[in-house]
């Protein structure tokens, strides 16, 4: 008998089956009429409503076509696919310590082409110096009681991020202004960090855009997410990743980089804010 899904396995799959439902309903239509023009039991309607079978995608696409909702297939066979990883734990990921959770991404960086990243927390990893990644891998490593590899997690970082220095991969970054403030590390290798980050910023394959605290905003400042392309999107929080593939869902996330990105400042401008954050380090 297979295990039992995880809790957030099991409520992207009861999402999944409340909007089918839904869908079903809204075409007017029982679950036994939509069984006849799928062509299988009603029975298995009835455990895919009630989330006790998980859809194919061939399932999903024959549900949209007998509800006349063929446009709706899209978004809920990305959820389907997302459905076993959508919040994958943190605490799960790193039981094992902080490198592999470097390394599981080295492929989705490796075939992206074009990189949205927005950050108000922390130096995106992509740009951050060693001595940065160590600091800041310690703290979480220190806060989750994990194993202690953070030189090898930190040494898995860096070599991911040689992406950065593939020309024919595009990067555009909005940091907010409190990024370049908040002391995760000593002076000197904040110093450091912010010394990168102006080398980075010349690289003509990244865009760097800072949203500085007088900035009159359209988009309140949000948890980091990155965007993959226009095909997914990686959200954080304190206790979860969740990988979104959905398109509504990447759309969602690119209409808030659009909005972030119109606060930001960029430029000389953008290379000003950088420079005092340096200078209030002494």
């Amino acid at each position: 008998m297979p295990p039992h899904p995880s809790p957030s396995v099991q409520k992207a799959r009861e999402d999944l089956a409340g909007r089918l439902r839904e869908i079903r309903k809204d075409a007017g239509i029982t679950g036994r009429e939509l069984a006849f023009r799928c062509g299988w039991s009603e029975s298995k309607s009835s455990r895919i409503e009630n989330a006790k079978t998980p859809p194919s995608e061939a399932d999903i696409k024959a549900w949209c076509r007998a509800c006349a909702a063929q446009d709706q297939a899209p978004d809920l066979i990305a959820a389907n696919r997302q459905s076993a990883d959508a919040h994958v734990q943190w605490r799960r990921l790193q039981r094992s310590g902080l490198r592999l959770l470097q390394e599981s991404v080295v492929d989705l960086y490796q075939r992206t082409k074009m990189f949205r990243v927005y950050v108000s927390d922390v130096i995106p990893g992509f740009l951050q110096t060693p001595g940065y990644a160590t600091a800041l891998l310690s703290s979480i490593a220190d806060f989750r009681g994990t194993p202690d590899d953070v030189s090898d997690a930190v040494a898995a970082r860096m070599r991911r991020n040689a992406v950065l220095s593939n020309g024919t991969r595009r990067f555009s970054f909005v940091l907010e202004e409190s990024v370049l403030r908040y002391r995760l590390c000593s002076p000197e290798t904040m110093a450091g960090q912010l010394g990168h980050l102006l080398g980075v910023m010349d690289l003509h394959n990244v865009a760097v855009g800072i949203v500085p605290f007088s900035a009159q905003r359209t988009m309140w400042p949000m948890p980091t997410f990155t965007i993959f392309d226009d095909v997914r999107v990686h959200a954080d929080s304190l206790d979860a990743a969740s990988a979104l593939t959905q398109p509504s869902q990447v759309e969602l996330y690119g209409r808030a980089f659009e909005r972030l990105s119109r606060s930001a400042e960029r430029g000389a401008t953008a290379r000003a804010l950088v420079t005092r954050a340096l200078a209030s380090l002494d």
